[in-house]
């Protein structure tokens, strides 16, 4: 029987073993990343550590796993952008011997590089943040511009402190010089951009997520990406709820049409209050954090990029509103900081919690990952308690 391979071990590997292995599709995992949950699923039959080598290596390693175990025609699921764009600039070969959900580089650069995302969002008029590309620290100490603002990476081209932390603000010229020159010891200086700082937290940010084929959405969702950890420039969500807004889907429907995306989805936007008008952030080629969301609100995403890979053309879905996803290890953290600036209260943190709810980690047909987590997450919650206590006083 055909199946996947899975690179990333984390919740959203986990959450492609769980859909694909629940249809008895035979799901092999390449155990990636720092945070390895997914390798404990009952739905993961086979794992192998990701190589440590160059890229042209671990293309060549992907190879050798079709090859020497006779998994030609496996599906193939990357999920995080260092190895969406490895698939992507090594399509030829890889689809030699899978069936991709990632879409050549010429497309999957449209979203990978947010200086190409951000040009092309203007030739077919969706709104993003002001930004800039300054070649030199002399070009930046002339440049006119708004503070307080962010430096942010043009792609995640590697794992450091800048790539990781996602963006940093800047509330002065002498603190936006000195935080460029940390950036560029970490990253060329083509890659760091000055950009806008849109006001609002998670009440302002919002998603739709997708699995296309030739820019058209196959199925998609439209979310409220609630709460994130940490609070200010969150890693990733705590707590997203589908909802309807129809200007998101609109806008992002326009920006994967031009690129003419197929394959999973994710395109970032944010509301700025002061002109109403949701400026796009990011298009994530690959599933994104908080995907399993869609098969509780009805679509699911892994198995529709598991047939659109295998050429099949599955029943448009759209996700219902009204459904909510969260990552509870993280969540009561975001909460507690949220609760401390009384910008949500207990009563409406729980009320948040109400069903339907969608689990980051907890299934009860597939217990083990959750177990392997507990250990980490009470140390978490241990060494963070003097900070909240003192915070309570």
């Amino acid at each position: 029987m055909d199946g996947a391979i899975v690179i990333g071990g984390d919740s959203r590997g986990l959450g492609i073993a769980r859909s694909l292995g629940r249809r008895g599709i035979p799901v092999w995992l390449i155990d990636e990343g720092d945070y390895r949950v997914a390798r404990h699923s009952r739905y993961v039959q086979r794992s192998f550590p990701w190589p440590d080598r160059d890229e042209a290596e671990q293309a060549m390693f992907l190879v050798g796993i079709a090859e020497n175990h006779g998994l030609r025609r496996w599906t193939l699921f990357p999920t995080s952008d260092e190895t969406s764009a490895l698939v992507a600039r090594h399509h030829a070969a890889l689809a030699e011997r899978f069936a991709l959900t990632t879409p050549p580089w010429a497309q999957t650069r449209l979203a990978y590089d947010k200086r190409l995302t951000y040009e092309l969002a203007g030739e077919v008029g969706v709104a993003a943040p002001w930004t800039h590309y300054p070649a030199s620290r002399a070009e930046l100490a002339n440049l006119d511009v708004e503070f307080p603002c962010i430096l942010k990476p043009t792609a995640k081209a590697g794992l450091n402190r800048f790539t990781h932390d996602k963006a940093w603000p800047v509330g002065s010229r002498g603190e936006l010089l000195a935080r460029y020159e940390e950036a560029c010891s970490m990253v060329a200086p083509e890659q760091v951009m000055v950009q806008e700082m849109i006001p609002g937290g998670g009440e302002a940010q919002f998603s739709f997520g997708a699995a296309c084929l030739d820019g058209r959405p196959i199925g998609s969702i439209v979310a409220r990406r609630s709460r994130q950890y940490p609070v200010t420039f969150g890693h990733s969500s705590s707590f997203v709820e589908t909802v309807d807004a129809p200007e998101v889907e609109r806008d992002a429907r326009r920006l994967l049409e031009a690129i003419g995306y197929s394959g999973p989805v994710e395109v970032e936007f944010k509301r700025d209050p002061r002109s109403g008008k949701y400026k796009v952030l990011d298009v994530n080629p690959r599933l994104w954090t908080w995907f399993t969301l869609g098969a509780r609100a009805g679509v699911d995403f892994p198995y529709l990029g598991f047939q659109i890979a295998r050429g099949k053309r599955p029943t448009e879905a759209r996700a219902r509103p009204g459904v909510r996803w969260v990552r509870m290890g993280t969540d009561v953290l975001a909460a507690g900081a949220e609760i401390r600036r009384g910008r949500l209260s207990p009563v409406a943190y729980a009320r948040s919690l109400r069903a339907p709810v969608q689990f980051a980690v907890f299934a009860a047909d597939d217990p083990r990952p959750l177990a392997s987590t507990v250990p980490s997450l009470v140390w978490r919650m241990l060494r963070r308690a003097p900070a909240l206590l003192r915070g309570r006083r």
